[in-house]
């Protein structure tokens, strides 16, 4: 169901050029160089000059560069909790967590 009043505009490439911006501002917070988050990560040197660049990167990339980091927790919360922005929304989650419970349990 579409959201009635969505005001983000920020698009999937306005959200990756962020990552891309966090993922290099944390590099060089930690003194390193890229050659050297490649080797902690073990994302080759040239993914890590195109996600910073061009903001494109696989998955596994992403999160190899975000482990290295210090960021294992942060991924592991990323979408753990529903997020809503109705009571109707809500009460769909609601019965939807129930539904998979069951389904589990047969």
């Amino acid at each position: 169901m579409p959201l009635l009043y969505d005001f983000n505009l920020d698009s999937a490439e306005d959200l990756a050029q962020r990552l891309a911006s966090n993922v290099k501002r944390r590099r060089l917070e930690k003194g390193l160089s890229r050659s050297a988050l490649s080797m902690m990560s073990g994302v080759p040197m040239p993914t890590i000059a195109k996600f910073e660049q061009h903001h494109s990167i696989s998955l596994k990339g992403f999160l190899a560069l975000a482990k290295a980091l210090g960021y294992t927790d942060a991924m592991k919360s990323l979408l753990a909790e529903p997020v809503y922005t109705t009571m109707e929304e809500l009460d769909t989650i609601n019965k939807n967590k129930a539904l998979l419970s069951t389904k589990k349990s047969i």
